[in-house]
């Protein structure tokens, strides 16, 4: 488990049990009291309250828009995540 201050928006995390698709690296969409993951093998979206999160995860690979993440194939830039448009 991991402090929550350690994870930002469109990090890539490591989870502690592979998704089905025999790969262990999320990308952060987004945060809140639920947390969107997109996995970065099949590109599969889900969400999970950020309590059970704080317990699955393992490590942070990556922050966001670090240069190793823009050669895998599932992953979007920061700038391109939809955000609410609150005000």
């Amino acid at each position: 488990m991991i402090k929550n201050d350690l994870y930002d928006l469109a990090d890539t995390v490591q989870m502690k049990k592979p998704h089905a698709c025999q790969t262990n690296d999320w990308e952060i969409l987004r945060l809140g009291a639920d947390i969107r993951l997109k996995c970065m093998g099949c590109g599969r979206v889900v969400m999970m309250p950020r309590a059970e999160f704080n317990r699955k995860v393992k490590k942070v690979l990556t922050k966001a828009n670090d240069p190793v993440n823009k050669k895998k194939e599932q992953y979007l830039p920061k700038d391109q995540i939809m955000r609410p448009n609150i005000g």
